[in-house]
């Protein structure tokens, strides 16, 4: 509430809840009844667990994180080819992407023009891409088996993206992080593309996530691009 600038007044009216027992919620820690907190949380604009970690069972949880899956690809190349624009498409708030390199994405004129699009209508867009000279990367290339040529992909996607960075509300970032996973997102929706050891990401399955109320696996992975980028390096004009 605090964060938000909420006061209990403004709470207990948007919920339509008595402002003492609101006030209860906060003071004494009492937990509410679950039509509660679903619109306290929703109005917060966190999850339900986010402010009541105690209040759903581990079942529960389990339960509505499999509601979370919308559907799972075999591999990357066995999508369909306009997943990603559909995706980024319905984005209101906030685009991320956390790669190595994804070429195939950079390379995509209509995707750029897309993000550009969705930056100049207020939605925050970040980016980060792999650090081409960083052990990282360098492991991952030789894992692949394409060795160097994964940092001049890295470079290259690097320059794909950089005229973006003219336009407000476009953040680019170099990460040195081992990915276990490329993750796209659009606000509560996720494509999350594993990898495999060995193999290129392309050949990997990738996960079609869609937050659900109750749900942790979209935090977790939400939880993990904050992560990276918050130790990322923002891109320079050099």
């Amino acid at each position: 509430m605090l964060e938000r600038g909420i006061t209990l007044a403004a709470l207990a009216e948007a919920i339509s809840v008595d402002e003492k027992t609101i006030e209860r919620w906060v003071t004494q820690g009492r937990t509410p009844y679950r039509r509660h907190r679903y619109a306290a949380a929703t109005h917060l604009g966190v999850d339900e667990t986010y402010l009541w970690p105690d209040a759903i069972s581990r079942q529960q949880v389990a339960t509505a994180s499999e509601s979370e899956i919308v559907n799972i690809y075999p591999h990357r190349w066995a999508m369909p080819r306009d997943a990603w624009g559909r995706l980024f498409s319905q984005a209101e708030e906030e685009i991320g992407i956390l790669v190595y390199v994804a070429l195939f994405l950079a390379e995509d004129t209509g995707i750029q023009r897309l993000l550009a699009e969705k930056a100049r209508a207020g939605v925050r867009i970040r980016v980060l891409l792999g650090e081409p000279d960083s052990p990282a990367l360098v492991q991952r290339g030789e894992e692949e088996g394409i060795g160097d040529a994964i940092a001049a992909k890295a470079r290259n996607a690097i320059a794909l993206y950089r005229p973006l960075r003219q336009i407000d509300g476009v953040e680019i970032r170099l990460h040195d992080t081992i990915l276990y996973n490329s993750i796209y997102r659009a606000d509560d929706e996720l494509l999350v593309n594993t990898h495999v050891y060995g193999n290129a990401a392309s050949n990997a399955p990738v996960l079609h996530l869609r937050g659900v109320a109750g749900g942790d696996m979209v935090n977790l992975y939400r939880d993990s691009f904050e992560r990276v980028w918050d130790g990322a390096k923002p891109l320079t004009e050099d």
